[in-house]
């Protein structure tokens, strides 16, 4: 998930259509890579008689709603602000980021859910045992998924999009659950079937704590939730060290969906005109707005030094 220390960049992210092409070649990628591989596994999973590698199929199938969600979450954000929404749409990301989360935690009950039903039901004898096209299954997925995570998240933070760093966990999630279904199917083909339903109760697990991350980080940005002691004293340094600022009286940070919103009062010298005053909070405001990617806007509010 994307930390504090993440949002401490110089701005990189490319913007206008260069950025609106990496969105859309993010999703292409989500959601026909999870349509192939959904399919592959499905069939493999009936073909292969492996419970948890249809329970995986299904997770993978989940992914392509949750790249489509982040899609059209990241491309409302970016919209403009307008007269009903004049602090802009940043908060549709973490609308979609809430939605995936939800979407993970009814993939992963139904998932163990399905596990724990065929493990109490015991008669693991007339369970058939997977074939080797299901364990083929959980190889490419594995190697699939993990690759899909590192390339989502890559442009996900080049982006600063917890929506797409939400869909790059959630292809993660696939990957832990393939690595499940492949442990589930080998112990099954060496003659412990019960293990193919265990697979699917790990599974659960995996994908319940992926979604509990994505849910309290989306929650915590739509909250006004400050960035952190941490967040706070870096740019508090970077502001004392600016000309003219006598020292900082106050600091405050607010998370705006990826965006930050800072109110600041700091002290300068009390015989300075008021255009020579305003011309320090201005070159702050500018300065502040450049150098950190996240903020969106600081307030700055100037005491008379003592």
């Amino acid at each position: 998930m994307t930390t504090n220390k993440e949002k401490l960049t110089v701005k990189t992210a490319p913007a206008g259509a260069g950025e609106n092409a990496i969105i859309r070649r993010i999703s292409l990628v989500g959601i026909i890579g999870n349509i192939f591989l959904s399919a592959f596994k499905l069939f493999a999973g009936i073909a292969g008689s492996s419970g948890a590698m249809v329970s995986d199929a299904v997770h993978s199938l989940s992914d392509v709603f949750a790249t489509f969600i982040a899609f059209l979450g990241v491309r409302l954000s970016k919209k403009e602000a307008d007269k009903m929404h004049p602090y802009g749409h940043e908060r549709f990301e973490c609308v979609a980021s809430l939605v995936l989360g939800l979407i993970l935690v009814v993939t992963g009950f139904g998932i163990g859910k399905a596990g724990i039903e065929k493990i109490i039901a015991g008669n693991y004898e007339a369970l058939a045992v997977p074939s080797v096209i299901a364990l083929v299954a959980a190889i490419v997925s594995i190697l699939s998924k993990e690759g899909m995570y590192w390339y989502t998240r890559h442009y996900a933070k080049i982006l600063n999009s917890p929506a797409f760093m939400a869909d790059a966990w959630h292809h993660r999630s696939d990957a832990f659950s393939s690595v499940g279904s492949l442990i589930g199917i080998a112990g099954a083909m060496l003659g412990f079937p019960v293990l193919d339903s265990a697979a699917s109760v790990v599974i659960c697990l995996f994908i319940l704590k992926v979604a509990y991350d994505i849910l309290k980080d989306a929650l915590s940005k739509m909250l006004d939730t400050s960035c952190g002691e941490s967040y706070d004293k870096t740019l508090a340094d970077y502001i004392s060290s600016q000309e003219n600022v006598i020292c900082i009286d106050s600091l405050h940070s607010r998370m705006f969906g990826n965006k930050t919103y800072i109110d600041l009062e700091i002290q300068v010298d009390g015989d300075l005109s008021l255009r020579d005053a305003h011309g320090i909070a201005e070159r702050i405001h500018n300065n502040v707005e450049e150098r950190f990617s996240d903020v969106k806007h600081i307030t700055i509010h100037l005491n008379p030094s003592a």
